[in-house]
């Protein structure tokens, strides 16, 4: 099932959860230990991660270096499959411009398909470490918007192979990244609102907000979406602050704010411990204030830390 036709048929707020890939090395058992407690809250659905490779130099014998490209968390599209196959719930990879080509793209995109896949979340993924600035694969695609409308061609048919007639029709529901504190490359909140447009206007279904930790943000961001005619179900992404060095790596990493009440009682923690119990109590405070404001779905990035999501969901149905 789509995850719009999941909103549309729901009555209440939905929950969904999101995961990263194991590391390579890693079994498939290592994830299942993470979602088993959380099928407890019956989550519409499951979003995966997808990594780009990582270029790295390995010493050789002869004591020179050579460049390899090393993708530490793979297997996005089995993962998917493994998760439904076990679980009987959709899934919703995330398929990213970064360290791939179109072609790429699209044959990743076929297997989705044959898979019965029928959500994708489209984003244009991160730089690499050792650059300042993300430089597209070649043959890529520079935006998420050129990768959406990528998407929306297979949908119709269109293949990158002009020789191809009549292909088959793919039906992914398209989902897209949105911004309530603004994209970090963005000028202003106007400009990135207006490039948020465009991604609807080129055939998104949804949006995905990066996480916050104001839930005025999110009432702000909501409201002038909808002053620009924007109508798609706009689902906050949640995430808990469990450790003390978070309060300079979130922002960092991801360009949010932390609120000064948050900040201040973090601050006053002797223990991770502690951090997780305040950060819970707050994830929990906001999950609370959105479902009553209405959001469709409450959207928890789980990263390696379940148990913390287990309690706040526990605790909020």
């Amino acid at each position: 099932m789509k995850v719009t036709e999941h909103i549309e048929q729901s009555k209440d707020t939905l929950i969904s959860f999101e995961v990263l890939p194991p590391l390579k090395g890693k079994t498939i058992q290592t994830l299942f230990s993470h979602l088993d407690p959380l099928m407890e809250f019956k989550p519409s659905w499951i979003n995966v991660t997808y990594h780009r490779s990582e270029s790295a130099f390995k010493k050789k014998i002869d004591g020179t270096f050579e460049k390899v490209e090393v993708r530490k968390r793979p297997g996005t599209v089995g993962i998917c499959a493994a998760i439904m196959n076990k679980y009987r719930i959709d899934t919703v990879p995330h398929l990213i411009c970064g360290g791939f080509n179109k072609r790429e793209s699209e044959d990743a995109l076929i297997d989705l398909n044959f898979l019965g896949i029928n959500n994708v979340l489209v984003l244009r993924g991160d730089a690499e470490k050792n650059e300042a600035n993300f430089m597209p694969e070649e043959g890529g695609h520079n935006h998420a918007i050129d990768l959406q409308k990528q998407v929306v061609n297979l949908n119709h048919g269109i293949y990158i192979d002009e020789d191809i007639r009549d292909g088959g029709k793919t039906n992914f529901c398209i989902g897209t990244a949105g911004y309530p504190e603004k994209h970090f490359e963005a000028p202003n909140i106007d400009t990135d609102l207006k490039r948020l447009k465009d991604k609807v206007d080129a055939g998104a279904d949804y949006i995905m907000t990066q996480m916050f930790f104001d839930n005025e943000k999110y009432y702000n961001y909501v409201k002038a979406c909808r002053s620009l005619g924007i109508t798609l179900p706009i689902i906050p992404g949640l995430k808990p602050i469990t450790s003390k060095k978070q309060l300079s790596i979130l922002p960092r990493t991801f360009h949010v704010d932390i609120p000064a009440d948050l900040s201040n009682e973090i601050l006053k923690c002797k223990t991770d411990e502690e951090v997780e119990q305040v950060g819970a109590e707050w994830l929990l405070h906001q999950s609370k204030e959105l479902k009553k404001f209405g959001v469709p779905v409450l959207h928890y990035y789980t990263l390696g830390k379940p148990k913390v999501i287990w309690n706040v969901v526990k605790n909020l149905v």
